[in-house]
């Protein structure tokens, strides 16, 4: 039998008006990997992403999130999803009038069913996953830094011990220490909760360090999927341009230093 990707999109066309932005694309995401969305401006990454999420609709197409169709008239079935996943956006998104510890206790709280004390363990917990002390956990979300906010907003992402984490370019507005040490930290995540990753970023050097496999979006489809070096022997127009540059060829280099992410088994 073969296997079953975790996420399955067959057919899906986006469209604005008489804009196309995908168009017939196709795409799996397999279990316990990390894939990185990259494409230029207009390309429909971050609304391939919302529509993963359910949070935005293809013209047509199906998605399909661990077998449940994720559309129209399926809101049961993702309802029941959502408990399955995190999702951790640009900017961190995270609710201003509440604190740090509150703003990841509130998905355990809407579950209606948990007790006060095992609502408080969970999300220390979880905070101290991601390097946030008790007392930073008090403070309010304009008293954190920028790499504080990162790592609260992805506490939130996993309150709920989620099997899929989507991100949307995680390491955006850091600078490169601390965005060196978000992306060891989503590492390390990734591999002691088994994680499943769907990433956006067009950061080459996090592409780099945490991708197991990238899916290209140009031409209104996923036109390449592979490692960095896979990829990279594609002859297509985006990818010499974004790959094949300075910046592209230094982060081979990197990768190739400390040995490139082999692909889960299928």
């Amino acid at each position: 039998m073969e296997p079953t990707p975790l996420i399955r999109i067959r057919g899906l066309w986006t469209q604005f008006g008489d804009f196309v932005v995908h168009q017939d694309l196709d795409l799996d995401v397999w279990r316990g990997e990390i894939l990185s969305l990259v494409g230029g401006s207009g390309s429909g990454k971050t609304t391939l992403l919302r529509q993963m999420l359910g949070l935005a609709q293809p013209a047509r197409g199906s998605v399909q999130v661990a077998g449940e169709e994720i559309g129209p008239g399926e809101r049961a079935a993702g309802a029941q999803m959502r408990s399955r996943w995190g999702m951790l956006f640009q900017h961190g998104a995270l609710f201003s009038a509440l604190s740090a510890f509150e703003n990841v206790a509130q998905p355990l709280r809407e579950l209606h069913a948990l007790p006060p004390d095992l609502i408080r363990d969970a999300t220390l917990q979880k905070l101290h996953m991601v390097g946030i002390s008790p007392e930073q956990a008090q403070r309010m979300p304009a008293d954190l830094s920028g790499g504080m906010v990162k790592r609260v907003a992805l506490a939130r992402a996993l309150a709920l011990e989620p099997e899929l984490l989507f991100l949307d370019e995680p390491t955006a507005g850091l600078d490169p220490a601390l965005s060196e040490a978000f992306v060891d930290l989503i590492a390390s995540l990734h591999r002691a909760m088994h994680l499943t990753v769907v990433m956006v970023t067009h950061d080459l050097d996090t592409m780099a360090a945490l991708s197991t496999r990238i899916a290209v979006l140009a031409d209104k489809h996923v036109v390449a999927t592979g490692s960095m070096q896979e990829i990279m022997r594609v002859d297509h127009s985006f990818i010499r341009e974004f790959f094949l540059g300075e910046r592209g060829l230094r982060a081979l280099q990197g990768l190739e230093g400390v040995g490139a992410q082999q692909a889960p088994p299928q």
